[in-house]
């Protein structure tokens, strides 16, 4: 695999290059919390955009609840509207690998987005965020703002590859710090979840340093019960993805929310226009395309505020 970046006006033109009608299916994750919500945003209004710029092009667009409903509706893209490629952001790794890879191995162009499958190489193009470097940075700020001995809860994603990476990575990370870690389980991005998880957690340990809710819906739900319980200055909460609320908190110098750490929604658009490109020929796309993760903090936090933002 190679990691390889273009330009979104680069993308457009060379997809003008090319008369070859095809059809693009595009399946993703429904609008279930906040960067879902963002990602469906992008996602449609890049389709309208390509739509209206190329109308000899088919973009079929479906959002879905859950991995059976994924898996129903891309064999309905296969069987009745001969997709040429698809976009898939799994809802699960697991599910949907073996479905995805009767696709790919049909001849079918395969993009998938930020959660990897269960087999590797089964796709055409990967085009995601920095999983890794997530959690990595997470951890590595936690292990520089916390004392030798402080404790830590985190609550991880929905079982997948992308949750996999970001936990391996904050690991790695507070290694050797000296950090405790009172206790992980699953808020699968969820703000109720996230919010039930947190109460179990407040109610068992008396004393807790710092959160980490690799995502930002999971921190709202952590902040939530936190504030409910009455303990807000016992702890710092470290969410990710960006959302506009916890950045907003960061640049307003909230000592409970200190930091953050991006992880872009709008991924989505480079994924459909890249693949677009790709599948008609006019310039190679296939391999990896990783966006870095960086650290939102009070210095910088005014760059990544868009007030305009669904997330």
């Amino acid at each position: 695999m190679t990691k390889t970046f273009f330009a979104t006006t680069a993308l457009i033109g060379a997809l003008a290059c090319s008369a070859q009608a095809e059809t693009i299916g595009i399946s993703i994750p429904a609008a279930t919390h906040g960067w879902a919500g963002a990602l469906n945003y992008h996602a449609e209004r890049t389709v309208e955009r390509l739509q209206e710029v190329y109308p000899e092009h088919s973009f079929v667009l479906t959002t879905t609840p859950d991995s059976a409903t994924q898996v129903s509706d891309l064999e309905d893209m296969v069987a009745t509207r001969g997709i040429d490629a698809l976009v898939v952001l799994p809802f699960e790794s697991e599910p949907l690998t073996g479905p995805i890879q009767r696709i790919a191995e049909s001849g079918t162009w395969v993009t998938v987005v930020d959660r990897g499958l269960a087999v590797e190489g089964i796709e055409t193009l990967y085009v995601a965020g920095d999983n890794d470097s997530f959690g990595r940075t997470a951890g590595e700020y936690f292990a520089g703002a916390l004392e030798d001995g402080g404790k830590v809860v985190v609550m991880r994603g929905i079982p997948s590859t992308v949750d996999n990476e970001r936990v391996e990575g904050f690991e790695a990370a507070i290694d050797g710090s000296g950090l405790e870690v009172l206790a992980m389980d699953h808020g699968n991005w969820n703000r109720d979840t996230a919010f039930t998880l947190m109460q179990d957690w407040l109610s068992r340990f008396p004393e807790i340093d710092a959160v980490w809710a690799a995502d930002d819906d999971m921190a709202v739900g952590a902040l939530a019960a936190i504030e409910q319980a009455g303990r807000t200055d016992e702890m710092i909460v470290v969410g990710g993805a960006g959302m506009k609320e916890m950045v907003d908190r960061i640049r307003n110098g909230d000592e409970t929310v200190p930091v953050n750490v991006t992880y872009p929604p709008a991924m989505i658009s480079t994924a459909i226009e890249m693949t677009a490109v790709g599948v008609t020929g006019a310039a190679p796309m296939s391999g990896e395309f990783i966006i870095a993760s960086e650290l939102i903090t009070p210095e910088n936090a005014d760059d990544f505020y868009f007030e305009d933002s669904p997330y």
